[in-house]
């Protein structure tokens, strides 16, 4: 829970993300140690950082190279022999809003032009998001040994050009924002409906999403796509608590009870929406952020799953299409579309995504059609891709889902 500051932190003092990331496994090796006798500090994560920073004190010292830093790191935590004890007050000091938020700047460092797209994207995922190389390959619908790469990579390139870091001024910063959105909106998207593991979703990696996303839009207010990002992220989070039954299993969306949504986080959501519209309709065509908003403001005002506008999100899902040239919303259309014009409307439109090579592995495409051949009544057909589905997804609660639904198919066939 505290490594991506951790490690944003160590960053910022070390100007190395690589040996950031290795002093706050040391940490962690300390901690392991020390806590279960010690018992865990009031704050774990100023604890680790401290601990962490002396050890990159030491590192400094034994190599004989950065004296000043290692002057200034000394100066500020006075090391005193073992008995050191960390000043917590000290490390905590700043707002987590203000422009020189760790978090922030590692964000920026890591989307530097020097790295490709994919790179900036998977780097800042592993080291902000602590997301696993199988999540991030999950995310780019790539094999885990390409994302491992992409990584490995990125971290020896940002070390080989010396990027310093820091976030970006003037024209430099918007030239990044592109991707430094695309970064927030991929970590919230794994905590909001997680690739792997027991639980269906993961509510600490949306809060750290929004987290930046707020920071972001109150650096550049100017921006719309980081207000429509933020109203994105806002309403989809309202539902959280809609979206698991009381065991922990998935709760669809248009099974969900919609008196358990936020609606305050809503209504903060559709406030950042309408500052994006304010900023578009000076500078012009929305951006595929502000689209997704304005998609998910459709279902946020529907107080039953009945009174879903379908033919508007279609049309929207229309727009995004041609924005952005994804499979993946191609398939969100294709639901869109079997929900305003009927399922076999929706049908068609995946037929063209079957053959495509992302969408080989990606589980909601059977699980999509499966959803349509159901409703068509093509119930042997649907089985078969509710089951292809769960085969894909690794994620459990989900695979339970999909067998299920696999499962009600058989016996609507006899």
């Amino acid at each position: 829970m505290e490594s991506a500051r951790v490690v944003a932190t160590l960053a910022r003092y070390t100007g190395d993300l690589g040996l950031a990331e290795e002093l706050a496994q040391d940490a962690l090796v300390a901690a392991l140690e020390q806590w279960p006798a010690d018992g865990v500090p009031t704050r774990p994560g100023a604890w680790l950082t401290a601990v962490a920073k002396r050890r990159a004190v030491d590192q400094f010292r034994r190599a004989e190279t950065l004296r000043r830093k290692v002057g200034e790191l000394g100066r500020e935590l006075e090391i005193d022999g073992e008995a050191y004890e960390p000043d917590l007050d000290a490390l905590d000091a700043g707002s987590d809003e203000a422009i020189d938020d760790d978090l922030l700047r590692l964000v920026f460092t890591a989307c530097h032009p020097v790295l490709s797209a994919e790179a900036r994207v998977a780097l800042t995922l592993r080291v902000l998001g602590g997301l696993s190389t199988p999540e991030i390959a999950r995310a780019f619908l790539v094999s885990e040994a390409t994302a491992a790469q992409r990584i490995v990579r990125a971290k020896r390139t940002l070390a080989d050009a010396a990027v310093p870091f820091e976030a970006p001024d003037g024209p430099e910063r918007r030239r990044r924002l592109e991707s430094v959105l695309e970064v927030v909106y991929l970590i919230f998207n794994e905590g909001y409906a997680a690739t792997a593991g027991d639980d269906w979703l993961r509510a600490d990696l949306c809060a750290e999403a929004l987290r930046l996303g707020r920071v972001l839009a109150g650096l550049m207010p100017a921006e719309p796509e980081v207000h429509a990002l933020v109203a994105l992220m806002e309403i989809q989070d309202s539902r959280r608590h809609a979206r698991t039954g009381p065991d922990g299993a998935p709760v669809l969306l248009l099974d969900q009870d919609r008196a358990k949504w936020d609606w305050s986080q809503i209504e903060r959501g559709l406030t950042a929406l309408a500052r994006a519209d304010a900023v578009y309709a000076a500078v012009g065509e929305p951006g595929p952020y502000h689209l997704q908003a304005a998609l998910a403001a459709c279902h946020a005002r529907a107080r039953t799953a009945e009174a879903t506008d379908w033919r508007l999100i279609a049309d929207l899902y229309d727009r995004l299409v041609h924005r952005t040239r994804s499979p993946v919303v191609e398939l969100n259309r294709a639901v869109a579309v079997g929900m305003a014009d009927g399922p076999a409307a929706g049908l068609e439109i995946t037929e063209a995504l079957v053959g495509l090579r992302a969408m080989q592995g990606y589980h909601l495409l059977p699980s999509v059609r499966g959803d349509l051949l159901h409703r068509l009544g093509r119930y042997s057909e649907a089985r078969a891709e509710f089951e292809r589905a769960a085969e894909l997804t690794a994620n459990t609660r989900e695979r339970a889902l999909l067998l299920a639904r696999a499962t009600a198919c058989g016996k609507a066939e006899r």
